[in-house]
């Protein structure tokens, strides 16, 4: 059975009661909750992680290396700043789906820049946890074909 891992950056543990004008009403465990769902209904296993530390998500994009078919992140906003996350996703030999909650490029200028987006196969933005299952759905669409 295919395995896709999605990852949740900084801050997202707070979905639900954080700017909800901007991220929506939804924990993030109701989404883990629809994610888990999706994945049932249509035949594969997901798995999800989320972390505030920059060193775990890295730590699980290597861990996942062998382990899944392919990665669904939000990296929030270490969208915008890490190199690092860059690289560590850049190692993978397995499709990337980039999403967020928020349109980013409707947001603030220095929102605008993804880091991460170059390694990804493609970025979803701006559907609220839309955005999630259309990645996990392209994630999908990209092992099954």
């Amino acid at each position: 059975m295919k395995k896709i891992l999605v990852l949740h950056g900084p801050n997202l543990n707070l979905l639900g009661r954080r700017e909800k004008e901007i991220y929506g009403t939804l924990s993030l465990a109701e989404i883990d909750g629809r994610l888990a769902k999706f994945a049932q209904e249509n035949g594969f296993q997901v798995a999800t992680f989320q972390s505030n530390s920059e060193g775990d998500l890295i730590t699980s994009i290597h861990e996942a290396m062998g382990r899944y078919d392919a990665l669904v992140i939000n990296p929030a906003a270490y969208t915008h700043t890490s190199i690092a996350l860059r690289d560590a996703l850049a190692a993978l030999d397995i499709p990337v789906i980039e999403v967020h909650l928020s349109n980013i490029y409707r947001r603030e200028e220095f929102r605008q820049k993804s880091l991460t987006a170059p390694i990804a196969v493609g970025v979803i933005s701006g559907f609220g946890v839309h955005s999630y299952l259309l990645g996990l759905q392209a994630a999908f669409n990209c092992i099954s074909a």
